[in-house]
């Protein structure tokens, strides 16, 4: 059995999946600031997907070049089946303490 997550990796693939599409390392960032309602270090974030991709809890593939980046590329980033049972295995053990589901589900 691999091993469990932690509640910062928990609530990098809680952002993916409320927002699935278009998720890259800045917009990720961002969605944790607003859930967090702190600043998040951009460097942890990178980090910890590096260390959810080496797990094969999310997958990631370079996005084609667009003109407001001035032609460079995005890192974009989705959760895979393991990363969500991850992540409602995660929920589950934390359930009694939460008020409403993390990532928005009734």
């Amino acid at each position: 059995m691999a091993r469990d997550i932690g509640a910062f990796e928990f609530e990098i693939l809680a952002t993916l999946l409320m927002q699935p599409h278009d998720a890259y390392g800045v917009t990720i960032c961002d969605r944790l600031k607003e859930r967090a309602h702190r600043d998040i270090s951009p460097g942890a974030v990178y980090t910890a997907l590096d260390r959810l991709e080496r797990r094969g809890l999310i997958s990631s593939w370079w996005g084609e070049p667009t003109a407001e980046r001035g032609g460079r590329r995005k890192r974009l980033y989705k959760i895979e089946a393991p990363g969500e049972l991850a992540a409602r295995r995660f929920e589950a053990r934390i359930a009694p303490h939460l008020t409403a589901p993390a990532w928005g589900r009734p």
